[in-house]
Protein backbone atom coordinates (compact mmCIF):
# COMPACT_ATOMS: atom_id res chain seq x y z
CA UNK A 1 0.00 0.00 0.00
CA UNK A 2 1.37 3.25 -0.97
CA UNK A 3 1.80 5.58 2.18
CA UNK A 4 0.91 8.52 0.52
CA UNK A 5 -2.81 7.37 -0.12
CA UNK A 6 -5.75 7.70 1.33
CA UNK A 7 -8.80 4.96 1.92
CA UNK A 8 -12.28 6.38 2.35
CA UNK A 9 -15.01 4.13 3.51
CA UNK A 10 -18.73 4.38 2.71
CA UNK A 11 -21.30 1.98 3.47
CA UNK A 12 -24.47 2.06 6.06
CA UNK A 13 -24.45 3.17 9.56
CA UNK A 14 -23.67 -0.14 11.44
CA UNK A 15 -21.07 -1.49 8.89
CA UNK A 16 -18.23 -0.64 10.81
CA UNK A 17 -16.77 2.03 9.69
CA UNK A 18 -15.17 3.88 12.27
CA UNK A 19 -13.97 0.57 14.09
CA UNK A 20 -12.83 -0.61 11.07
CA UNK A 21 -11.15 2.56 10.07
CA UNK A 22 -9.27 2.53 13.21
CA UNK A 23 -7.94 -0.70 12.57
CA UNK A 24 -6.95 -0.28 9.55
CA UNK A 25 -5.11 2.91 10.24
CA UNK A 26 -3.12 1.30 12.65
CA UNK A 27 -2.18 -1.95 10.18
CA UNK A 28 -1.12 1.16 7.24
CA UNK A 29 0.55 3.60 9.40
CA UNK A 30 -2.15 6.38 8.58
CA UNK A 31 -3.99 9.10 10.61
CA UNK A 32 -7.66 8.15 11.24
CA UNK A 33 -10.71 10.51 10.50
CA UNK A 34 -14.47 10.13 11.40
CA UNK A 35 -16.31 12.85 8.69
CA UNK A 36 -19.14 12.61 11.16
CA UNK A 37 -17.00 13.59 14.07
CA UNK A 38 -15.50 16.67 11.90
CA UNK A 39 -19.33 17.92 11.49
CA UNK A 40 -20.04 17.81 15.52
CA UNK A 41 -17.25 19.84 15.81
CA UNK A 42 -17.88 21.73 13.56
CA UNK A 43 -21.57 22.71 14.45
CA UNK A 44 -20.87 21.88 18.26
CA UNK A 45 -23.61 19.55 18.56
CA UNK A 46 -24.80 15.69 17.92
CA UNK A 47 -25.78 14.94 14.28
CA UNK A 48 -28.99 14.06 16.38
CA UNK A 49 -29.13 17.69 17.64
CA UNK A 50 -28.64 18.92 14.27
CA UNK A 51 -31.28 17.39 12.99
CA UNK A 52 -33.66 18.00 16.18
CA UNK A 53 -33.12 21.42 15.64
CA UNK A 54 -33.69 21.79 11.32
CA UNK A 55 -34.32 18.64 9.41
CA UNK A 56 -32.23 15.80 7.78
CA UNK A 57 -32.11 17.50 4.29
CA UNK A 58 -29.70 20.40 6.92
CA UNK A 59 -27.57 17.88 8.36
CA UNK A 60 -26.89 16.60 4.50
CA UNK A 61 -25.92 20.24 2.81
CA UNK A 62 -23.48 20.33 6.35
CA UNK A 63 -21.94 17.09 5.44
CA UNK A 64 -21.80 18.14 1.98
CA UNK A 65 -19.46 20.96 2.72
CA UNK A 66 -17.43 19.21 5.35
CA UNK A 67 -16.54 16.82 2.30
CA UNK A 68 -16.19 19.32 0.02
CA UNK A 69 -13.72 21.28 2.03
CA UNK A 70 -12.05 18.43 3.52
CA UNK A 71 -8.06 17.84 3.27
CA UNK A 72 -7.21 14.21 3.86
CA UNK A 73 -4.09 12.81 2.66
CA UNK A 74 -2.41 9.75 4.22
CA UNK A 75 -5.48 9.01 6.37
CA UNK A 76 -8.25 6.27 6.86
CA UNK A 77 -11.59 8.54 6.36
CA UNK A 78 -14.82 6.69 8.05
CA UNK A 79 -17.53 8.94 6.57
CA UNK A 80 -21.47 9.31 7.54
CA UNK A 81 -23.74 7.23 6.11
CA UNK A 82 -24.81 9.89 3.78
CA UNK A 83 -22.22 11.09 2.84
CA UNK A 84 -22.51 9.77 -0.82
CA UNK A 85 -25.60 12.02 -1.69
CA UNK A 86 -22.56 14.53 -1.50
CA UNK A 87 -21.24 14.37 -5.22
CA UNK A 88 -19.02 17.47 -4.49
CA UNK A 89 -17.93 16.14 -1.40
CA UNK A 90 -16.95 12.16 -2.78
CA UNK A 91 -15.53 13.45 -5.70
CA UNK A 92 -13.29 15.77 -3.17
CA UNK A 93 -12.95 12.56 -0.89
CA UNK A 94 -11.87 10.56 -4.24
CA UNK A 95 -8.42 12.54 -5.06
CA UNK A 96 -7.61 10.74 -1.87
CA UNK A 97 -7.45 7.64 -2.76
CA UNK A 98 -9.67 4.29 -3.07
CA UNK A 99 -12.97 4.54 -2.10
CA UNK A 100 -14.12 1.10 -0.20
CA UNK A 101 -18.05 -0.11 0.55
CA UNK A 102 -18.52 -1.96 3.74
CA UNK A 103 -21.07 -3.50 2.07
CA UNK A 104 -23.58 -5.49 4.73
CA UNK A 105 -26.86 -7.04 4.22
CA UNK A 106 -30.43 -4.91 5.77
CA UNK A 107 -30.63 -8.34 8.14
CA UNK A 108 -26.61 -7.55 9.82
CA UNK A 109 -27.06 -4.34 9.97
CA UNK A 110 -30.11 -4.59 12.08
CA UNK A 111 -28.57 -7.04 14.02
CA UNK A 112 -25.58 -4.63 14.92
CA UNK A 113 -27.76 -1.35 15.49
CA UNK A 114 -30.52 -0.92 18.18
CA UNK A 115 -30.31 3.08 18.16
CA UNK A 116 -31.28 3.90 14.56
CA UNK A 117 -33.88 6.77 16.40
CA UNK A 118 -31.46 8.39 18.35
CA UNK A 119 -28.18 8.08 15.97
CA UNK A 120 -28.21 11.25 13.96
CA UNK A 121 -29.47 9.25 10.58
CA UNK A 122 -30.09 11.48 7.70
CA UNK A 123 -33.26 10.18 6.80
CA UNK A 124 -36.42 11.33 5.66
CA UNK A 125 -39.48 11.60 8.51
CA UNK A 126 -41.34 8.18 8.24
CA UNK A 127 -38.40 6.72 5.93
CA UNK A 128 -38.21 2.99 6.72
CA UNK A 129 -34.49 1.50 7.08
CA UNK A 130 -35.24 -0.69 4.75
CA UNK A 131 -36.65 2.27 2.13
CA UNK A 132 -33.29 4.39 3.28
CA UNK A 133 -31.45 0.69 2.71
CA UNK A 134 -32.21 0.62 -0.44
CA UNK A 135 -32.43 3.88 -1.84
CA UNK A 136 -28.12 4.01 -0.72
CA UNK A 137 -27.31 1.03 -2.10
CA UNK A 138 -26.86 1.92 -5.53
CA UNK A 139 -25.04 5.23 -4.31
CA UNK A 140 -22.42 3.44 -2.55
CA UNK A 141 -21.86 1.15 -5.83
CA UNK A 142 -21.35 4.68 -7.70
CA UNK A 143 -18.95 5.08 -5.89
CA UNK A 144 -16.90 2.40 -4.31
CA UNK A 145 -13.25 1.25 -6.31
CA UNK A 146 -13.66 -2.38 -3.88
CA UNK A 147 -16.41 -3.43 -2.41
CA UNK A 148 -16.43 -5.80 0.89
CA UNK A 149 -18.99 -7.89 2.08
CA UNK A 150 -18.98 -7.47 5.76
CA UNK A 151 -22.21 -10.42 6.64
CA UNK A 152 -21.00 -13.38 9.11
CA UNK A 153 -17.29 -11.79 9.06
CA UNK A 154 -15.07 -10.70 12.12
CA UNK A 155 -13.53 -7.46 12.04
CA UNK A 156 -9.98 -8.71 11.64
CA UNK A 157 -11.96 -11.14 8.47
CA UNK A 158 -13.10 -7.68 6.91
CA UNK A 159 -9.82 -5.70 7.86
CA UNK A 160 -7.68 -8.11 5.90
CA UNK A 161 -10.04 -8.67 2.96
CA UNK A 162 -10.20 -4.50 2.69
CA UNK A 163 -6.48 -5.22 3.07
CA UNK A 164 -6.23 -7.72 -0.02
CA UNK A 165 -8.10 -5.79 -2.44
CA UNK A 166 -6.09 -2.73 -1.77
CA UNK A 167 -3.39 -4.35 -2.61
CA UNK A 168 -4.17 -5.46 -5.73
CA UNK A 169 -4.77 -2.15 -6.55
CA UNK A 170 -1.57 -1.27 -6.52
Amino acid sequence: MKQHRSIVLIGMPGAGKSTLGVLLAKELALDFVDTDVMIQLREGKTLQEVIDESDYMNLRRIEGEVLSDADLPNHVIATGGSAVYSDEGMTNLQRFGPVVFLDCSADELRRRIHNYESRGIAMAPGQSFEELFAERQALYRKYADITVCCDGRDLQQVVDQVLRELNALN
